[in-house]
């Protein structure tokens, strides 16, 4: 089946639209290029499950504020923990009671980097950055960046119900299944109803654009792309039809063939990263206008792309297809074939 999206119309900041039995979309807003997040609805009885919350800013309180007042909350299902996501679950929380449902790796996580705990924090980034050769000034402007993430997710709830990767729970009259996810963050979990076939996929699938997969410096070595492309390999088992609500776009059905041209596009982008590192080792800071066709303005956007160039590297490492090199503490990679 070939990708197409089942609703053209996107809804207002504050509007709830319909879009399976006892599923409803919000669009909230966001300041980055990206400018916005899909958040859910699930009935609940008399009262509604949200899935995401949003980013921590005014806008989007008062667009909570307008659904709130036509939706009461019964609880908050976090699929993982980055700010538009996670960034108001403890304002939620104190506004109607609605606790928090999470995998306890994003949890830690999302606890890990609000408090800059080891390798978590904005000077660990920087590390890992300058030893992949990113520039003096760029390294500069992430330091004094500082604590974003802090921002955005000012508070986190103290406790919250545990998620498992294949737990079944109730949500009204249907049931939804997690399926973990690993490489665009630490343990997200999509949800899945078979009696609907809808699939909630969060950041792992998105219809347009791709997920961000980068390199963390708390794990250095660790293959995020791999792991990436064989999380979402799972939902291959799932009937093609499915409907997939992701977390930015709209929805859609066509989720096999949308897994198809994720695996095509990132083995596009190794094979480019593999011809520029052919004959001369290269850092992933200097494959970043390789790598990314645009140019890349802003510091939020460096991070991003950096960290997904060097995702990429390892991933090619530890197929052995290349190797790297340290030279004066910077690391570079060459193709060895």
């Amino acid at each position: 089946m070939q990708l197409h999206y089942t609703q053209e119309t996107v809804p207002a900041a504050g509007s709830a639209v319909g879009v399976a039995p006892g599923v409803r979309w919000l669009r909230m807003p966001l300041p980055f290029a990206l400018d916005h997040v899909n958040l859910w609805l699930l009935e609940d009885g008399d009262a509604w499950a949200a899935v995401d919350t949003g980013i921590a800013l005014d806008p989007v309180k008062d667009a909570w504020r307008t659904v709130l007042a036509e939706h009461s909350l019964s609880r908050q299902i976090v699929t993982h923990f980055h700010p538009d996501h996670l960034g108001l679950a403890a304002w939620l929380e104190q506004e109607t009671g609605a606790r928090l449902w999470m995998t306890q790796g994003e949890y830690a996580t999302a606890q890990l980097v609000k408090h800059q705990i080891a390798g978590y924090g904005i000077a660990a980034m920087a590390d890992l950055f300058r030893r992949h050769g990113l520039d003096a000034e760029r390294i500069a402007a992430l330091e004094k960046r500082g604590n974003a993430y802090g921002r955005a997710v000012p508070e986190i709830p103290a406790t919250f119900r545990r998620l498992f990767d294949g737990e079944e729970f109730a949500v009204g009259p249907r049931r939804w299944r997690v399926i973990a996810g690993y490489g665009h963050s630490a343990e997200h979990a999509s949800l899945y109803c078979e009696e609907m076939g809808v699939l909630i996929s969060g950041d792992m699938l998105l219809p347009r654009i791709s997920t961000n997969v980068s390199a963390f410096a708390a794990a250095p070595e660790a293959d995020a792309l791999g792991s990436f492309l064989a999380s979402i390999d799972r939902f291959a088992a799932l009937p093609t039809d499915t409907l997939v609500l992701p977390s930015h776009g709209k929805p859609f059905r066509g989720l096999h063939e949308r897994i198809a041209q994720l695996h095509a596009h990132h083995e596009e982008r190794c094979g480019v990263l593999l011809n520029a590192c052919a004959k001369t080792p290269q850092s992933a800071a200097e494959l970043l206008p390789v790598l990314f066709e645009r140019d890349i303005a802003d510091v939020h956007q460096a991070m991003f792309a950096l960290g997904e160039s060097i995702a990429h590297l390892i991933y090619l490492e530890q197929a052995r297809a290349m190797t790297r090199v340290v030279d004066h503490g910077i690391i570079r990679f060459v193709n060895i074939h």
